[in-house]
């Protein structure tokens, strides 16, 4: 049977730099999926990943047809599923009256109800000790107003995360939820960049490269949640102690200096 890693939001970004990880650190497995909307960027991966057979999927995982073909691809390969990341995802960095209905709608659609669905999909291959990545955001642990439904979201994946590597245990696979604060990718420049960015979130910029180090240690050590940084360990440690209310105050107090 196919060993084989799956790789969603694989065109750019944190998702790219998982494939490139898993194909250097897991060099046995058979393949890895890659799926993204951007073919061009998905065969460039593929040139570049040597260590591992890439099988790119120019999907647009947020269409119920387009997770059709994928079903019909699983059904049809029947592979052994020993990774899956879930790195999909976008962001709108403005207030919620401000947001576009398209914008809205795509954020929960992708963030969350992609995912899922992603999840079910692939879930039937997974195997006995595989592990599975989803990916979420330090701004799960607390509301963030100007990014309220991308933070609502991703609450979402940390939840569903949480829940589903209990429910897995009996069949010993690990899910992990990676939870950064923001990361220097291309992700983060289409929110606007660096001068969109409230000033209190600017000491907290990570590169994908430790980020994803960090989510292989921490899903092979077991652990629910992978927090990179020492202050976003703080930041989550915080949000479990102090009201919340307090916190938004200060975050508030913050955005206006």
């Amino acid at each position: 049977m196919m060993k084989t890693a799956v790789v969603t939001g694989a065109s750019s970004g944190i998702g790219r730099e998982f494939v490139r990880q898993i194909a250097g650190k897991y060099s046995w497995l058979d393949e890895i999926w890659i799926i993204a909307r951007r073919a061009k960027e998905l065969e460039k991966l593929k040139e570049e990943v040597r260590e591992v057979p890439i099988r790119p999927l120019s999907l647009d995982i947020s269409k119920e047809e387009e997770l059709e073909k994928l079903k019909d691809l699983l059904e049809k390969e029947k592979p052994e599923i020993l990774f899956l990341v879930n790195a999909a995802g976008m962001g709108v960095q403005k207030e919620f009256a401000g947001t576009s209905l398209k914008d809205v709608v795509s954020m929960t659609e992708l963030n969350c109800t992609a995912l899922t669905g992603i999840t079910s999909l692939c879930l039937p291959y997974c195997r006995e000790r595989g592990r599975i990545f989803m990916l979420a955001s330090a701004a799960a642990f607390i509301p963030q107003p100007g990014f309220g439904v991308y933070a609502a979201s991703k609450a979402y994946v940390v939840s569903f995360s949480r829940a589903l590597n209990r429910e897995l245990k009996c069949r010993k696979i690990q899910v992990t939820a990676v939870c950064p604060g923001p990361v220097d990718t291309p992700f983060l420049e289409k929110m606007g960049g660096k001068d969109r960015m409230p000033a209190y979130k600017k000491p907290f910029i990570d590169r994908p490269q430790g980020v994803v180090r960090k989510a292989l240690r921490d899903g092979a050590k077991g652990k629910e949640l992978s927090v990179p940084g020492i202050s976003i360990k703080i930041l989550e440690a915080g949000c479990k102690i102090l009201p919340h209310g307090l916190i938004l105050k200060f975050m508030e107090g913050k955005s206006d200096s």
